[in-house]
This record gives C-alpha cells, sequence and structure tokens, in this order.
C-alpha cells in the first residue's frame, strides 16, 4: 500500500481525523491524548506517509493555505495557472485561496489583507500579461510572495513563459514545412510579449520578414488578409499569428477567399486555448505556453520559500511547446 502519492489527507481520512489534527501529531505540538497522536503516527508509518523537505514547514503552521491574486478576471490564463499552483500543493495538503481583484487597487488591498488574516503560507501573483505589475503593493509583506505570469519585483522570484522561445518553435515549424514567403500577423506593439515573439520571428523567418500588428482578435485578423491579399506582391504561404484568436480570423478569412489550409498556406496561432484551437476549421496548430508547468513551478516555490530556503531572485522563463494540428497538415502531436 505504500506510495510516495500518498497525502496528508490521506493520512487523515484514514485515521478519521482532520488535516489539522494530524499535522499538530506528526510535529509532536498540540493538545491531545497521546493514544491518538501515536495512532496517526502508526497510521502514517502504515500507508506510507512521508512529508518531503518542502512540506515540513508548512505542517507545522495552521492555515494551510496560500493565496492567489489576478486581474484576469476572465480566467483565460489564470485558470491553468492555477490548476498547477494545486497541482503541486495537493500532496502538501495546502490549499488555494483565490481573489479576483480586477484593476483596482482599493479592492487589492482588502484582499491582501483578507489572506494576512487568515495566515496564509504565501502569495502568489498573477495575471493577464508578463509587462504589467498587479495594482496592489506587496513589498514588505510578513509572508513570502511569487509572480507567475505578471511583472514582479526586482527581489521577488518570477515565472514566465519564455515567448521568444515559443514563437522561434512556431516559425522553425513553418520552414520545416518548406514555407518560405512568412507573415507573422500580432497584437499592439504596446506589449512586451509582443515584441519578443516578433523579434523571435524574425530571427528565424529573416529580418525582412513581414510583422503587422492590430487588436487581439478575430477581426483583426480577417482585416489582415484582406490588407494583404489586397496589396501588391507575392502572398504568404506560411502565417504565424500572435494569438489563436487571430488564427481564427486569419483561417476564415483565408476559407472566404478559397485558399485551403493547409494546402496553400500553413497557420500557426499563440495560446492553445483549446476551446478554440480544437474547434477552428481545420484544427489549428499552436504554441502552448505551459501555463499549468509555470503555475507547478510557483507553487513549488512558495513552499520552499514559506519552508525559509534561500532562493536566487530573478525571472525564470519557461520553454513553450508546440501543438501540431491539421492547419499546418500533418498528424495531431506537442513538440
Amino acid at each position: 500500500m505504500k506510495s510516495s502519492r500518498v497525502t496528508i489527507h490521506d493520512l487523515a481520512k484514514a485515521a478519521g481525523v482532520s488535516v489539522s489534527t494530524v499535522s499538530k501529531a506528526l510535529n509532536d505540538n498540540g493538545r491531545m491524548a497521546e493514544a491518538t497522536r501515536e495512532r496517526i503516527k502508526r497510521i502514517a508509518r502504515e500507508i506510507g506517509f512521508r512529508p518531503n523537505a518542502l512540506a515540513r514547514g508548512l505542517l507545522s503552521n495552521r492555515s494551510f493555505t496560500v493565496g492567489l491574486l489576478t486581474n484576469d478576471t476572465y480566467g483565460r490564463f489564470t485558470l491553468p495557472v492555477m490548476a498547477g499552483i494545486s497541482e503541486a500543493l495537493v500532496d502538501h495538503g495546502v490549499s488555494v485561496f483565490l481573489c479576483a481583484i480586477e484593476d483596482d487597487p482599493a479592492l487589492g488591498k482588502i484582499h491582501v489583507d483578507a489572506m494576512l488574516d487568515k495566515q496564509v503560507d504565501g502569495i502568489i501573483a498573477t495575471g493577464k500579461r508578463i509587462d504589467k505589475s498587479l495594482p496592489v503593493d506587496l513589498a514588505g509583506l510578513p509572508v513570502p510572495v511569487v509572480y507567475a505570469y505578471t511583472q514582479g519585483a526586482e527581489d521577488c522570484v518570477t515565472f514566465v513563459s519564455d515567448d521568444g522561445h515559443g514563437a522561434a518553435l512556431a516559425t522553425e515549424w513553418l520552414r520545416k514545412l518548406d514555407r518560405k514567403r512568412l507573415v507573422h500577423i500580432t497584437g499592439p506593439q504596446s506589449f512586451g510579449s509582443v515584441g519578443e515573439r516578433a523579434d523571435a520571428f524574425r530571427r528565424v523567418a529573416g529580418g525582412e520578414a513581414l510583422v503587422l500588428h492590430g487588436a487581439w482578435s478575430e477581426d483583426w485578423g480577417h482585416e489582415a488578409i484582406d490588407r494583404i491579399w489586397n496589396g501588391a506582391g507575392d502572398k504568404p504561404d506560411g502565417i504565424f499569428c500572435g494569438n489563436d484568436q487571430i488564427a481564427r480570423g486569419v483561417i476564415d478569412a483565408l476559407r472566404e477567399r478559397r485558399i485551403a489550409v493547409p494546402e496553400d498556406v500553413s497557420v500557426v496561432g499563440f495560446d492553445n486555448w483549446e476551446i478554440m484551437a480544437a474547434q477552428t476549421r481545420p484544427p489549428l496548430t499552436t504554441v502552448d505556453m505551459n501555463l499549468k508547468d509555470l503555475g507547478r513551478e510557483a507553487g513549488l516555490m512558495v513552499l520552499a520559500l514559506a519552508e525559509g530556503q534561500a532562493i536566487e531572485p530573478g525571472v525564470r522563463r519557461l520553454p513553450c511547446k508546440l501543438v501540431v494540428r491539421k492547419s499546418c497538415g500533418g498528424e495531431d502531436r506537442a513538440n
């Protein structure tokens, strides 16, 4: 019955007590009958419960919660990040306490104060773009703070997806398919991620390759195709889009012009927003930012900091992956 996946919740269920009681028994603190304490320890040995080094610091605390702050009220980026955080923390008996602060500094302060009142073991801040910080001051808090997919403080750890790496994957894939006339249709230049992706695209495709900037929308995808096909010069046979919404608009606009995807033009998106990518016709090849992995790393980092480990601050860039579907031809797979 022994398993490295046995969690504190499994132990609490087996012993018929709460997670808090298990914590006190294993750490030899709190008031309880000695027989109960020994019974919990015996059951822990029998079922193979072994709290790892990162969890021991948190097992001695009372809250077993981590606060998650976000201004991404739609949840497009926050939900996969939260899924990764929860996956990282569940085996340590730690829950995630989510607060959406929108872009309201006063609301942000209220939620931070509420988290501190609940004695959270740490706070993870996340958002909807990597070059903007949340509208709330997280400096000098009595708990560790980690940033994930938002701009973080210099003295903290920040996790972001490597946008340049993802754009290079997409462009290299188009080159591998022998697409020679490449265009990048992307979002507003004011976004830091847009610049990183465009730079990587030009590096792989060639410095003169066309980059068009517009809104993060299907309408912009339509408009960009109209602009290209109504203009002079050779038409592209490979298009890399800055997000999946733009890519869907591009594919629809090409279909309306009776231009076949992927036979005439291969199209790649960015984000792997599965509800959109899978329903595009044909299904969309796109870059996955691995936001769940990013959240998992952020969750583990909070545990390490809560334990008191010395961690070098700075930005950690996590690699992306290319999810290949039919919009480029070939079989569905992830690279």
